[in-house]
């Protein structure tokens, strides 16, 4: 009775809750909303037959494959290996982990297609692309400003008094970040360098910008797709690429493989091993040497292989010792060049005055000495007197021509421009009011005062003035003389590789400069027939080169010629013997007979030096034939009759003797150095030859050059001398602190070559701390030597170059090479094996004596061994350290996208990406505190 009640005084409850809370009309609604439901129920089911049906069609629909274009960029050879590439990157990194997931395809096809569609897209926008101005002018440009703000870096380290921060290598970065924010003011690429978390954020940041313009909306605006694409494409691609290209043992083996038709020159192996700081490269080398003379002295040989053994022990113990040395003077601390430069002084080597003023780089060092001691006037005067004189020649010889020709020409015109030229040289230099003047004796200045007033001005007019003004600088105490014990002397000497290394074997070694052994005997002819010219024109002699080799003496590597002399008698009797020159030995020769017998000179013409692949097998046999050819128009019988007194010095070169040099290391390098240049340039003649071809082409032009020749050279000089910097046109920005793109000269025309050889000279060789006419002088020789090689045609074979790099051909040849890579046999590569810290500072010393090895001479005549020497080590030393390359890797990639999608903002995107590093609000700070002052 009482659970009867209960239960209808809870359900009552209810009712009166429900009611209250729902309102009197909640019971109808409710019933209402249950009839809904029972009534759609019921039409479901009788049109269920109808939705059955079209759900199993569109499961079918969806079930069919996805039909995907290969066609990616319009050419075939390029779409085949790239095909490859996707199929290959899905394997491998999609795949592998999505079937462990789902066994369905479609989600994969979609992949496979939307990654097409972006390639298609990027394959269209690079066609539309001119990428000639890119690899000419960006690319280089980028390359240049970086290698600036290290030299910069280098500077600053080295202006500290600690050694320890000069060397520590986040010194040098930090220094490096700080200038790269003063040159590019908005931008530091400090944290996505040297932060990898950061990197990842930037990489993930230009990723999804580039799916954003390269995807369909449709699958951009897909989050997951984009997210995985995003992620893919940042770790899976741009980051392991980055991290290889910036990695510098890689970059050190590339650079070996890039120059591995290179034989090893030996001479900048040692060279190398000399000028290296790093212990670690030593200690490195010493080990393999170690190494390789356990191995040698292991061996049981005889015989001939016995001697070649004993050669190979001897160079490697000589490597040893050099590495020995200069570990413990390194670890000593006693490396200071000043060492270096006292060491040399009291045996250097004396280059005459008249070689020094005809040598580009030998006339900036005595320009800078006669300075300092207040004697550039003296110096200026005689520059200027030579342009004088090569203008007024030129001019003459015009005038000649046309009258020759029959044309029409006053002679008054040219003879008063000369006049006029001439008054100009006197009034600067000699005359009462000139400032500085140069002191001469009043008599002289007197008499060409006198001929400049009443005869007509000859090219010679001012040479009796000029010939004192050179004896004072060759006589004066304070002037040549005292040059040749300065320190800017030694300095001299060192760019032009004269500057003689301290042994490190002891005098009893020799210097190998020449093969002192042959067989016994000797020509049975008397020295002192010799000696007297008394030589039997009835005996003949004949001479041919027979075998060719290559010699090791004291870790110089050098070719040995073997020479066949034949002797006829007037008897009928004949001697044969045999002797061993090399090419060194032939040039001496030459030297000598060509000075003692001027006119041979247009007639024997010795086979040229060659930088590097000297001792390949093919060029040996080149100069084999060329040397015959030599000494068979030597012995022809015609030449004998012409230069009797020429065969004692025949003989001599050809007897069976060790071949003493009458000229020694010095005079062979002035005459290698000196010689060229001043056939091709004596003086400062290319300052003054940009004259017209005839008078009547342009006499206008030679009035004002004429009247002003004499003042603009001296004034150039004059400045040329206080190093003044060249001006940025429209520009008060530091030239040390703005892009290089921004500092080419207006003067400099429109020509590709000669604009990126000028702009990686000056920083590659730093040519901005020379004065502005030597500069000048090295681009008159580069535009001499792309006019040489190629002439106009040029620009056009380096725009057919860039073509053909971007060709169809090439680019699949690079997809192929990165597919062959990537996936050896189709299978994904394996993480190559680390290499020790040994042989990675092996790799570095290799790396830097192909770079070495490979420079030509000609570039040093230009710039100077010295200075060569440092840019390539300057280079060299900047790809060793990686947050620098990933900053130069990163420079290439916006410059890449900047030059890909032209009509984008890019660079205003890498502003706002790059201007989160603290160094950029740093110096932001300090701009404004600055102007506020």
């Amino acid at each position: 009775m009482l659970a009867s009640l209960s239960i209808w005084g809870w359900g009552g409850l209810g009712v009166v809750l429900f009611l209250i809370t729902f309102g009197p009309f909640a019971i109808f609604y409710l019933a209402f909303y249950i009839l809904c439901f029972i009534g759609g129920f019921c039409v479901l089911m009788t049109k269920s037959s109808t939705f059955i049906k079209k759900v199993l069609e569109e499961m079918k629909s969806e079930s069919k494959p996805i039909k995907i274009d290969r066609r990616l960029t319009g050419s075939s050879i390029i779409d085949e290996p790239l095909q490859q590439v996707i199929q290959f990157a899905l394997r491998d990194y999609i795949q592998y982990w999505y079937y462990t997931l789902s066994d369905d395809e479609t989600f994969l096809l979609e992949i496979r297609q939307t990654v097409q569609n972006a390639l298609v897209e990027f394959s269209t926008r690079s066609k539309e692309v001119d990428w000639q101005p890119y690899f000419t002018t960006r690319l280089v440009d980028d390359f240049a400003t970086h290698l600036r703000v290290f030299r910069k870096a280098q500077e600053r380290l080295n202006e500290r008094e600690d050694p320890k921060q000069r060397d520590a290598p986040e010194e040098l970065l930090d220094s490096f970040f700080e200038a790269e924010v003063e040159m590019e003011r908005k931008i530091c690429r400090d944290v996505v360098c040297m932060s990898r978390k950061d990197e990842e954020g930037f990489l993930r940041d230009l990723c999804e910008v580039l799916l954003y313009l390269l995807l369909p909306p449709g699958d951009f605006h897909n989050k997951n797709m984009r997210y995985l694409l995003k992620e893919v494409l940042a770790r899976g691609v741009l980051l392991p690429l980055i991290n290889q290209l910036s990695d510098p043992d890689y970059i050190n083996q590339f650079v070996i493989w890039m120059i591995r038709d290179s034989s090893c020159n030996y001479e900048a192996f040692l060279n190398i091993l000399k000028l290296t700081d790093k212990v670690a490269e030593l200690e490195a080398v010493k080990d393999k040497v170690l190494e390789e003379l356990q191995y040698l002295r292991s061996l049981d040989t005889g015989g001939d292989d016995i001697n070649f053994i004993k050669n190979q022990i001897n160079s490697l113990l000589f490597v040893k010792k050099i590495c020995e040395t200069r570990i413990q003077r390194l670890q000593s601390g006693k490396e200071v060049d000043t060492l270096k430069l006292a060491a040399n002084f009291g045996k250097l080597c004396v280059i005459p005055l008249e070689h020094i003023i005809a040598h580009n780089i030998a006339l900036q060092f005595f320009m800078d000495y006669m300075q300092h001691m207040g004697g550039q006037a003296i110096l200026f005067f005689w520059l200027t007197v030579e342009g004088y004189r090569v203008t007024a020649q030129q001019q003459l010889e015009v005038l000649q021509n046309s009258q020759r020709d029959g044309k029409i020409q006053s002679s008054q015109t040219t003879k008063g421009l000369l006049r006029s030229a001439a008054l100009g040289v006197y009034d600067q230099y000699l005359s009462e009011k000139a400032s500085p003047r140069v002191e001469v004796d009043e008599a002289s200045v007197t008499r060409l005062a006198q001929k400049l007033n009443k005869e007509d001005p000859t090219p010679e007019i001012f040479d009796e003035i000029q010939k004192k003004v050179y004896d004072m600088m060759l006589r004066d105490e304070r002037f040549y003389p005292s040059f040749k014990q300065h320190p800017l002397y030694v300095r001299m000497l060192a760019e032009l590789d004269m500057l003689k290394e301290p042994s490190y074997m002891g005098s009893d070694h020799g210097d190998g400069e020449s093969f002192n052994g042959s067989p016994t005997g000797s020509i049975n002819l008397s020295l002192d027939d010799l000696s007297s010219g008394s030589v039997d024109e009835s005996v003949q002699l004949h001479a041919f080169i027979s075998d060719t080799g290559v010699c090791n003496d004291h870790g110089k590597t050098y070719a040995l010629y073997t020479l066949t002399v034949i002797r006829k008698n007037s008897d009928g009797s004949e001697d044969i013997w045999k002797t061993y020159r090399r090419y060194s030995d032939f040039h001496d020769f030459h030297m000598r007979i060509t000075e003692q017998f001027e006119t041979l000179g247009p007639i024997l013409k010795l086979p040229g030096k060659k930088t590097f692949n000297n001792m390949d097998r093919e060029f040996l046999e080149k100069r084999k034939k060329d040397l015959n050819s030599y000494l068979q128009l030597l012995l022809n019988p015609e030449m004998v009759k012409a230069c009797p007194m020429l065969m004692p010095h025949v003989y001599d070169f050809l007897e069976n003797k060790a071949y003493s040099k009458g000229k020694g290391d010095f005079a062979r390098k002035m005459d290698t150095f000196v010689n060229p240049l001043r056939s091709s340039m004596r003086n400062v003649s290319n300052a003054v030859k940009s004259l017209p071809d005839s008078l009547a082409e342009g006499v206008s032009k030679v009035s004002a050059d004429m009247g002003r020749m004499s003042e603009k050279l001296g004034q150039d000089i004059k400045h040329s001398i206080f190093k003044v910097p060249p001006l940025i046109a429209k520009s008060d920005i530091d030239p040390e602190h703005c892009r290089i793109s921004a500092q080419l000269d207006d003067n400099v025309d429109d020509n590709i070559p000669l604009r990126v050889m000028l702009l990686l000279m000056d920083e590659v060789f730093d040519l901005k701390e020379r004065n502005q006419w030597l500069r000048r002088n090295i681009k008159n020789l580069l535009q001499q030597l792309i006019k040489a090689t190629s002439g106009d045609t040029i620009n056009r074979k380096i725009v057919d170059h860039v073509d053909y790099m971007t060709s169809p051909e090439q680019v699949s040849d690079y997809v192929k090479r990165f597919r062959d890579s990537y996936w050896p046999n189709g299978i994904l590569a394996e993480t190559p094996p680390h290499r020790d810290k040994s042989l990675r500072m092996r790799t570095r010393v290799a790396a830097k004596t192909t770079l070495l090895g490979i420079m030509p001479d000609e570039l040093k005549h230009i710039i100077g061994a010295e200075t060569t020497r440092k840019g390539i080590l300057r280079v060299f030393d900047m790809f060793q350290h990686q947050p620098l390359n990933r900053r130069l890797a990163c420079v290439f990639l916006e410059g890449y996208l900047e030059t890909l999608f032209p009509q984008y903002k890019f660079p205003e995107l890498f502003v706002k990406l790059h201007s989160r590093s603290p160094r950029v609000l740093r110096y932001s700070q300090k701009l404004r505190s600055l102007h506020k002052r």
